[in-house]
């Protein structure tokens, strides 16, 4: 039988199904054993198949959208390491060496061989967030406080900790004696495995059925679909070279100067280049990456964003950048604050290409990967050890068509949210006293910015407090199209005795009782002029507590009678051509 014969149509399309699917039950197997919250809640992770070659088959959907760029990598420095023939049935390695895909320490990424009939197919993979992996890396890396790879904590470059089926004992037992919450580590190691074992079964399953022959050529097609449809949405954008800069906050190396973000898209028929060669170079900061993920997810936005993830979703994609940019950044370059920068990377190439795609662009969303809120210790009522991790969202970039979405967590995050209050408060000695939509934090504009988020929390017995909310506060999410920035974040701690709330980004600092953290995340910037804005909306919003009775008259010129809370649509109607002088003159 030929492979054309072969690979009929709806063959193709079974496993152009089957094989995400795998990935999805990946992900429900290690959601269902897994120990952290991080995990189970907040979804911390993603789940890929990968060939032969370490290219990227699919992924779960939902799965971390910044992990993305940083698997195919793994498997092909492992490749380089033991060498084709150097894998075996049973083998699991692990690693999360900055070597190679800098991350923060805790993204660890567990991978297996997938043999059939003694045949490399590929790999299964699982990138999840660990609680702890020693040194400052407990809930989410401490960048402000971490100087070197080696204080941030363990490093596991490329280790097999089970060979042909046999686990390293030696190898287990030093990872678990240098992680603060070894029972959490092994356990959701454990998960990881599994996961990728179940995918090994479901891969040999699918090969057993259909031919190693026949998926290799379903994958290529794959491939080749993906691409296409790319280049095809890539086309429609004009020809041209489109620029444009933000920046970050100053960082703990360098307080006086911001960290420049400059980007290049340069478009020429269906090929598109990102340039980021203009960018701030690596930091002697936390302030660091290794990854591509801010050019892929951007890329991938554009092009096919509801699409199945795979290698040929970025075939036509070109990324410049060089050894020692902040984004490519070399070790042993302090990496701990790897995912600041990416979600504003992400905004600042689609703010590039806003004058050519002026009906698809939104304006800046949260510009960080959310708030995250971090306490850990020992209860006393049970002695057991105990820690809290959440990552709070903000808001989104108001669209050409639409306000933007409220308390979401950033785009380089997929289908993470916030750990539930319900287990927040059943699993940790932490009262939450209140998770709300910040009011007034969205960028005004014709399409609003999205709602930021208010979170607060009060620990029941003492633990030690972080609370990571910047990186944009110099640099709000901004408006396009004549539309206004979203209001920048802020954290907030009051000890007991306090009066009142204090400024403050909380890092490790032990507290007592009774202590309350409070973050404010950052709202999105709004598209078009508020004066476009419905003044019905306007109303709307201020009946909702979306924004303030001030705010409608300032910033959208709409005038609410505060008796009735009723329009006064003359009142509005002189308000609003008295302002767009004041604008035509600015």
């Amino acid at each position: 039988m030929t492979e054309s014969a072969r690979l009929d149509p709806v063959t193709l399309e079974v496993l152009r199904n089957a094989l995400p699917a795998i990935a999805a039950d990946m992900a429900i197997d290690l959601q269902r054993t897994s120990y952290n919250m991080m995990i189970y809640e907040v979804q911390d992770f993603c789940c890929a198949l990968l060939d032969a070659q370490g290219r990227l088959v699919c992924q779960n959907v939902g799965g971390v959208s910044h992990f993305v760029a940083d698997l195919g990598v793994v498997i092909r420095d492992g490749l380089r390491k033991f060498g084709v023939n150097g894998f075996h049935p049973g083998d699991v390695v692990i690693t999360n060496h900055q070597r190679v895909a800098g991350q923060h320490l805790n993204n660890v990424c567990v991978y297996t061989p997938c043999f059939v009939d003694g045949v490399l197919e590929g790999f299964a993979t699982v990138r999840a967030h660990w609680v702890d992996v020693g040194g400052l890396s407990t809930g989410f890396s401490a960048a402000s406080m971490v100087v070197d790879p080696w204080m941030e904590g363990l490093q596991l470059d490329q280790i097999k900790i089970y060979e042909a089926g046999v686990a390293d004992e030696k190898a287990l037992q030093i990872i678990r004696d240098n992680i603060r919450f070894p029972d959490a580590a092994m356990g959701d190691l454990r998960s990881q495995v599994a996961a990728c074992r179940m995918a090994e079964r479901r891969l040999s399953d699918i090969i057993r059925r259909y031919g190693a022959h026949t998926l290799h050529a379903a994958v290529e097609r794959i491939f080749s679909d993906s691409e296409r449809k790319c280049r095809r949405i890539v086309q429609e954008i004009p020809d041209g070279v489109y620029e444009a800069e933000s920046f970050l906050d100053p960082d703990g190396a360098d307080k006086s100067d911001t960290v420049p973000v400059r980007v290049k898209v340069i478009v020429s028929g269906d090929d598109m280049t990102i340039d980021l060669t203009g960018c701030s170079m690596q930091r002697n900061s936390g302030l660091n990456g290794r990854t591509l993920a801010g050019a892929y997810i951007a890329y991938k936005g554009l092009t096919a964003p509801l699409e199945p993830v795979n290698e040929g979703s970025f075939h036509a994609l070109k990324v410049e950048i060089q050894e020692g940019n902040f984004m490519m950044a070399k070790f042993p370059a302090v990496m701990a604050g790897w995912s600041r920068m990416l979600p504003t990377v992400v905004d600042t190439i689609l703010r590039a290409l806003a004058p050519a795609l002026p009906q698809m662009i939104p304006a800046a969303h949260l510009g960080t990967l959310g708030g995250s809120m971090t306490f850990f210790g020992r209860d006393p009522k049970t002695n057991r050890d105990f820690i809290l991790q959440t990552i709070e969202g903000g808001g989104w970039g108001g669209r050409p068509w639409e306000d933007g979405v409220s308390a979401t967590v950033s785009v380089c995050q997929g289908d993470v949210r916030n750990a539930p209050i319900e287990t927040v408060e059943l699993k940790t000695p932490v009262l939450v006293r209140q998770r709300a939509l910040r009011e007034g934090s969205g960028g005004p504009g014709k399409y609003r910015g999205g709602l930021g988020q208010v979170t607060e929390m009060m620990s029941l017995c003492e633990g030690r407090w972080s609370a990571s909310n910047a990186g944009r506060r110099q640099c709000p999410p901004w408006g396009l199209a004549g539309g206004k920035a979203g209001a920048a974040s802020r954290n907030y701690m009051r000890m007991p005795g306090d009066d009142a709330f204090q400024l403050r980004d909380p890092v490790r600092v032990l507290s007592p009782p009774q202590t309350s953290v409070r973050i404010e995340t950052a709202g999105g910037g709004g598209w078009g002029s508020p004066l476009d804005r419905e003044p019905e909306k306007v109303l709307g919003d201020v009946l909702d507590a979306f924004i303030t009775l001030d705010s409608a008259r300032r910033d959208y010129g709409v005038c609410i009678d505060t008796v009735t809370m009723t329009l006064d649509i003359e009142a509005t109607r002189e308000l609003r051509s008295t302002l767009s002088t004041v604008v035509r003159r600015l």
